[in-house]
């Protein structure tokens, strides 16, 4: 079953209600307004400095593996980026591997989790 939205209500609403003009002028508004509110948004700094840490992730991970903590000293001696985290790194390190975008290999040997570039 596909999620309903109040953009979708609306224009149910609309397209299936009898209405007088003057509502259905207000409905219309009301679902215009509900699309430009989840429309195209720019992604903020912390996005694009995301986007650019997963870049510099790829460019520290070879093919032998390496753990978080391995990867975060790495990207923190590059000086790069101010408030950098072991967290942060591990969060960018899921991502890539977890949701989806499938750049990086997990594994785990001796109960440490290790990641490694896509053969």
């Amino acid at each position: 079953m596909e999620k309903m939205t109040n953009v979708k209500a609306l224009e149910f609403a609309i397209e299936n209600g009898n209405f007088p003009a003057d509502v259905v002028e207000k409905l219309t508004k009301m679902r215009d307004a509900y699309a430009n509110k989840s429309g195209n948004r720019k992604p903020t700094a912390r996005q694009k400095e995301n986007v650019d840490l997963k870049a510099d992730i790829l460019a520290v991970l070879d093919e032998d593996g390496q753990t978080a903590t391995q990867v975060f000293e790495a990207i923190a001696n590059t000086g790069k980026y101010e408030d950098i985290s072991l967290s942060r790194v591990t969060a960018a390190l899921t991502q890539m591997y977890a949701k989806g975008e499938g750049t990086i290999d997990r594994f785990v040997e001796k109960r440490k989790a290790y990641f490694r570039t896509k053969a």
